[in-house]
C-alpha cells in the first residue's frame, strides 16, 4: 500500500472585493457623470434657435457656423463645436454667476459709539445671472454680536384671572432691567395691557355691568370696563416708569374663558411710532396670559365678518379701536408682522396649551407660575434661548428659483438641507451655503429679487436676479435680410422666415411641393421621404411625435426607442439608446449591454480563473471540464488531482530505479518535474525548500509514498467493532450503577427526615387527641314533694 499526498503553494492574490468596494464604488458617480457628458442631448434636441438650444441643458452651446450648416450642428457641446471650427468668440455659452455688491465686515460688539452701523449678516447686497438648469452658490456669514441693544415690550393680561400676577409685576421693571443689564447696556421697557373685545359673547354687556363688569362679585367687587386693547407705556429706559404705570393698572373682567390677546400682539407689533421700537435693538414682545387666546373666525360669534387687515388702529388714547369692527388675526397674519418688523414673541403661559406658535417663526414658550413669581427668571431664559441661536428665513420667493441650505455650525461640519443653527454663543460666526438653480426663464423685461433675513434681525441679505436665457447675437438680428430670400429675420445664423414661408432660407412657400423638395427629405435614393416617420417641409423633414420616445434627426431616422432590450429592459438598464443602437455603460458590452466585462466573480479560491476549468463569460464561468460545476467551476467529483496524473511516473520511478532501460520508460512517463521522497520528514524538507522558491513556480507539486512499515497498515474492521460495543456497554452499566446511587441516597434522607419528626411528637401514641367522647356527665339539683307540689324549688 502507499499514500499520495499533494502539496500546493501559490503567491496571494490582492482582495478583489476590498478594491471594488472602497476604490471603484466611489468612482461610480464620476464614471456615470462622464458617461452622461458624453451622450449629445444637444444635437438631439431638434433646437431651431439659440435660446431653444440653451433651454435644453446647461451644458448645451449655439455657434453661428453661417450658412450651408443644418440646425442640428448648431447646437452641441462647446468642445465639439471648437472642434468643427467655430471660434469661441462666436460660441453663446452663458453660465450662471454671482456677484458681490455690498459686503460690509461682520461688528463684533453691538453697543458704543457706531452702534447705529451694527452688521449680523455679510454679505449684505449680491446680484445673481441665472441660466435654467444651471447651479451657483453663494455664502452668507452671521454673527450674533455681544452687548447688542435690548428693547422688551411687556404685554399683560388683565383679566379677572389675572389679580395676583398684576400684585407680583409691580416693581418688575428696577427688577428685570438689573438682570437684563448684565447682557446688555442698552435695555429699554415698555408696557401694555389687554382683556377681550367688550361685545357679546366674548364680555358683559348688560347695563349693570357696563361700568362695573365685577358687579356682584363678591371676591372682587369693583374692576374697570373690559378693553381689547391698551398701549400704557412706551419704551423707555427709565424703569421707574414702568414701575409707575403698572402700580396704576386694576384688573377686568370677560365672560369666556380665551382672551384677545392675539388683537394686543398684531398691535404692538406694527404700531411701531406708538411702541417706540429701535431699528437697532432685538425687539422682545413679552405675552403673559393664563388661558388661550382667541383665533381667527372666532369673532363671527360676536358677528365680525371682516378679516383683520394688519394695520394698527390704536386712538388717541392709545387703545384699539377697531376692536369690535375686525375679527381677530390668523395665525399666519401675525407670523408675517412678527418677522415683517423683526420681533421676537416670547408666551408666557401657566398652560401648556400653546402647540400652535411652532407655526409662527421666532416664537418661545415659556411656562408661568400661576402668580408670575417666575418672570424675571423666565424672560432671561428666553432672551438667552433666542440668542443661542440663527435660523434664515427667505422673503419674496421667486417660484421659478430653487434654493438649497447647507449649515456650517459650531463644530465645522457642513449640515445638508438645514438653514438654522442652535447651541451658539454670543459672538460666534456661522455660515450658510446657498445653491442656486432657476428652472424656468420668465416673461422678458421680469425683475425678480428676494431678501434673505435671520429670524428677528433688522440685518438681511438682499439678492437681485437676472436671467441668461437671451443668447447675446440675437442683438445684432438682421430683419428681411437677403441670407432669408429678403423675406426673413436673420438672427444667430438661422431664419425666421415671415408667415407663409417656410425653409431654411425661406426659399419656398407653404403648401408647395416638388421632386425637388422631396428629394432634399430622402437619406439617400429610394428610401422613403423623411424616413417614413415625418413629413417633409421645403426640403426640411419635421419628425413625428411618438409615445414610445423621441424621433430626431435630419431625416428622422433616429430614436431612442428602437434598441436592443434584455428582458423588455431597453438596453438592460447599462446604456443609453442613441438611434438604434445601445451605448454601454463602463463595464458592460453586447448588442443591449446585458454583458458584464467583470471578471472578479470568476476567480476562484485558489487564484485561478474558473479553477483552471473553463472560461468567464459576461462575468460567470462556464465550466468546459467533463463533470465540474459551481460559481468557479471549483466542484468536480471526477476531475484527477495532480498526483493521480502522476502515478504512473512515480509508480514507474518507484520500482524500477536503477535499471536503465526501464529508466527510460520512466523518463517518457514523466514528462513533468516531479520530485519523490522516501521519508515524512524528507519530504517536510523538501516542502519548506519549494515554499521558498514560490515566486518563481505558481504551482508546485509534491507527492510522496512510503512502504508499509513507515505508513503502517489499515485498521482492522473486527477490533474497531468490538471496541464501539465495548464503549457502548460501558456507558450504559456507568450511567445504571450513578443512577441506583442516587435513588439509594435519596431515599436514606427521607427516612432519616421520617424519623427525626417522629421524635419530636408531644402526644400519645394510643390515643387520638381530635377525639371527643359523644356522652358527657352534669349534676342536676331536684327536691320532689308529692304533697306539697314543689317541684324543683318552684311554687305554682
Amino acid at each position: 500500500m502507499e499514500k499520495v499526498l499533494l502539496g500546493t503553494t501559490e503567491t496571494p492574490s490582492p482582495n478583489r472585493e476590498v478594491a471594488v468596494r472602497y476604490v471603484l464604488l466611489p468612482l461610480l458617480p464620476m464614471i456615470f457623470g462622464i458617461l452622461l457628458s458624453g451622450l449629445n442631448m444637444c444635437m438631439g434636441g431638434s433646437a431651431t434657435s439659440c435660446e431653444e438650444c440653451l433651454l435644453i441643458h446647461p451644458s448645451c452651446a449655439w455657434c453661428d457656423f453661417g450658412r450651408g450648416r443644418t440646425l442640428t450642428s448648431r447646437c452641441d457641446f462647446s468642445q465639439n463645436l471648437q472642434k468643427r471650427g467655430c471660434e469661441s468668440q462666436f460660441i453663446e455659452f452663458p453660465s450662471s454667476s454671482t456677484s458681490v455688491l455690498k459686503n460690509v465686515p461682520l461688528s463684533s460688539k453691538g453697543s458704543g459709539p457706531t452702534q447705529y452701523d451694527v452688521t449680523q449678516i455679510m454679505p449684505q447686497k449680491i446680484s445673481l445671472s441665472l441660466r435654467p438648469g444651471d447651479q451657483t452658490w453663494f455664502e452668507v456669514q452671521v454673527r450674533q454680536v455681544e452687548d447688542y441693544p435690548v428693547d422688551l415690550y411687556y404685554l399683560m393680561d388683565l383679566s379677572l384671572s389675572m389679580k395676583d400676577d398684576l400684585d407680583t409685576i409691580r416693581n418688575l421693571g428696577t427688577k428685570l432691567a438689573q438682570e437684563m443689564g448684565k447682557l446688555t447696556s442698552n435695555f429699554r421697557l415698555g408696557f401694555g395691557s389687554f382683556v377681550d373685545k367688550n361685545m357679546s359673547p366674548f364680555s358683559y354687556t348688560a347695563p349693570k355691568y357696563q361700568e362695573n363688569p365685577c358687579n356682584g362679585y363678591k371676591l372682587f367687587p369693583n374692576c374697570v370696563p373690559s378693553f381689547g386693547f391698551r398701549h400704557i407705556l412706551s419704551l423707555t429706559d427709565k424703569v421707574d416708569r414702568f414701575n409707575e404705570e403698572v402700580q396704576k393698572q386694576m384688573v377686568s373682567r370677560n365672560r369666556d374663558a380665551p382672551e384677545g390677546g392675539f388683537d394686543a400682539i398684531l398691535q404692538a407689533s406694527v404700531c411701531k411710532e406708538r411702541i417706540g421700537w429701535r431699528k437697532e435693538a432685538y425687539h422682545l414682545l413679552v405675552f403673559a396670559t393664563d388661558d388661550v387666546p382667541h383665533l381667527a373666525l372666532d369673532g363671527k360669534l360676536g358677528g365680525l365678518v371682516q378679516p383683520h387687515d394688519g394695520r394698527c388702529h390704536l386712538d388717541g388714547n392709545n387703545e384699539y379701536s377697531a376692536s369690535t369692527m375686525m375679527d381677530y388675526p390668523s395665525l399666519a397674519l401675525l407670523g408675517e408682522k412678527l418677522a415683517e418688523n423683526n420681533i421676537y414673541l416670547i408666551f408666557a403661559v401657566t398652560k401648556r396649551l400653546y402647540n400652535f406658535t411652532a407655526l409662527i417663526p421666532g416664537t418661545t414658550v415659556e411656562i408661568l407660575d400661576q402668580d408670575s413669581k417666575n418672570i424675571i427668571q423666565l424672560i432671561i431664559n428666553a432672551y438667552n434661548n433666542i440668542r443661542s441661536k440663527v435660523e434664515l428665513t427667505v422673503w419674496d420667493h421667486p417660484e421659478d428659483i430653487s434654493l438649497s441650505f447647507t449649515a456650517t455650525c459650531q463644530d465645522g461640519q457642513p449640515l445638508p438641507g438645514l438653514r438654522k443653527c442652535a447651541d451658539l454663543k454670543i459672538g460666534d460666526t456661522v455660515s450658510f451655503n446657498v445653491s442656486v438653480e432657476a428652472r424656468s426663464c420668465p416673461p422678458r423685461g421680469t425683475d425678480q429679487s428676494f431678501t434673505i433675513k435671520p429670524v428677528g434681525f433688522k440685518d438681511r441679505l438682499e439678492v437681485a436676479v437676472d436671467y441668461r436665457c437671451d443668447c447675446s447675437c440675437s442683438r445684432t438680428a438682421r430683419a428681411n435680410s437677403s441670407i432669408c430670400s429678403s423675406i426673413g429675420t436673420y438672427n444667430c445664423g438661422t431664419c425666421r422666415c415671415e408667415p407663409g414661408y417656410l425653409g431654411a432660407r425661406c426659399e419656398c412657400q407653404e403648401g408647395e411641393t416638388s421632386s425637388m423638395y422631396l428629394s432634399a427629405c430622402r437619406e439617400a435614393e429610394g428610401k422613403q421621404v423623411c424616413s417614413g416617420r415625418g413629413e417633409c417641409s421645403c426640403n426640411q423633414c419635421l419628425c413625428y411625435e411618438s409615445e414610445f420616445g423621441k424621433i430626431y434627426g435630419s431625416f428622422c431616422e433616429c430614436d431612442d426607442f428602437s434598441c436592443a432590450r434584455h428582458k423588455g429592459i431597453l438596453c438592460s438598464g447599462h446604456g443609453e439608446c442613441h438611434c438604434g443602437e445601445c451605448k454601454c455603460h463602463a463595464g458592460y458590452i453586447g448588442d443591449n449591454c446585458n454583458c458584464s466585462t467583470e471578471t472578479s466573480p470568476c476567480i476562484s479560491d485558489d487564484g485561478q480563473m474558473c479553477s483552471g476549468r473553463g472560461s468567464c463569460v459576461c462575468g460567470r464561468c462556464q465550466c468546459t471540464e467533463p463533470g465540474a460545476f459551481g460559481d468557479t467551476c471549483e466542484k468536480c467529483p471526477t476531475c484527477p488531482d495532480a498526483c493521480g496524473t502522476k502515478r504512473e511516473c512515480i509508480e514507474c520511478r518507484l520500482f524500477n530505479s536503477g535499471r536503465l532501460a526501464d529508466n527510460q520508460t520512466c523518463q517518457r512517463l514523466c514528462k513533468d518535474e516531479i520530485i519523490t521522497v522516501e521519508t515524512l520528514s524528507e519530504y517536510t524538507q523538501v516542502l519548506k525548500h519549494t515554499h521558498t522558491h514560490t515566486h518563481t513556480h505558481k504551482q508546485n507539486v509534491l507527492c510522496f509514498s512510503c512502504r508499509h512499515s513507515e505508513c503502517g497498515g489499515g485498521p482492522d474492521a473486527m477490533m474497531v467493532l468490538l471496541a464501539v460495543v465495548g464503549s457502548i456497554l460501558l456507558v450504559g452499566i456507568v450511567l445504571l450503577a450513578a443512577w441506583k446511587l442516587v435513588i439509594t441516597i435519596h431515599d436514606r434522607r427521607e427516612f432519616a427526615r421520617f424519623q427525626s419528626a417522629r421524635s419530636r411528637a408531644r402526644y400519645e401514641m394510643a390515643s387520638n387527641p381530635l377525639y371527643k367522647h359523644p356522652i358527657s356527665t352534669h349534676a342536676v339539683e331536684t327536691d320532689f314533694n308529692m304533697y306539697g307540689k314543689s317541684y324543683n324549688g318552684g311554687v305554682h
